[in-house]
């Protein structure tokens, strides 16, 4: 029998994965919690097999408690409404075994399970294509700068902590916001944040 924690805030639709899970012969649900803080200790107390986990939950996002879990033998599926490749890049490093989304057909989720605890890893195949679309266009060098300019350093700053002049690094912020396609510092961080380009 495959022991399931379920880990969304939404009730509604924690009360029908659970119920549809619990159809499957296979699978039982031991606990179900309303944000990532409870999905924790949900899966200290139980050790379930799977802990299928939303990201954008109260107290402690999905992503937060999988990167908690990341040791753990309780191997975690992300459930999200959300195809966006920063939070994909960031599942992928906390080692989670499936990143599905809401709107695939219910039994696509049981399936997934089965094939996830024959020790496959399965990801949204509009994610796998995003990837690949959507590779980071800045250098190293650009990255650091747009990663101080995220951290709140000004132009000065910037130069002294690189070694570089004011002007470099203005040039650098320019070539940053012709490659991004954004108009200003506000967006270029917001962009490469919900990119997943940096931390």
């Amino acid at each position: 029998m495959i022991s399931i924690v379920i880990a969304e805030d939404q009730s509604m639709l924690l009360g029908a994965l659970g119920s549809l899970l619990d159809l499957e012969e296979d699978m039982e649900v031991a606990g179900k919690a309303r944000n990532g803080e409870e999905a924790l200790s949900l899966v200290k107390r139980h050790e379930p097999d799977i802990c299928i986990m939303d990201i954008e939950m109260p107290l402690k996002s999905g992503l937060d408690a999988a990167e908690e879990l990341k040791d753990h033998p309780c191997k975690v599926i992300v459930l999200t409404t959300f195809a966006r490749t920063g939070y994909f890049a960031r599942a992928r490093q906390a080692g989670v075994s499936g990143y599905l989304l809401k709107d695939s057909p219910s039994e696509e989720l049981a399936n997934s399970i089965r094939t996830i605890m024959d020790g496959r890893r399965i990801y949204a195949p509009e994610l796998i294509d995003m990837v690949y679309d959507d590779e980071n266009p800045l250098t190293e060098r650009e990255g650091q700068v747009i990663k101080l300019i995220a951290d709140g350093k000004s132009t000065k700053e910037i130069a002294s902590q690189l070694y570089l002049t004011n002007g470099t690094v203005r040039n650098y912020v320019s070539v940053i916001l012709d490659k991004l396609e954004v108009t200003n510092r506000i967006e270029a961080i917001s962009k490469v944040k919900e990119k997943g380009w940096i931390k």
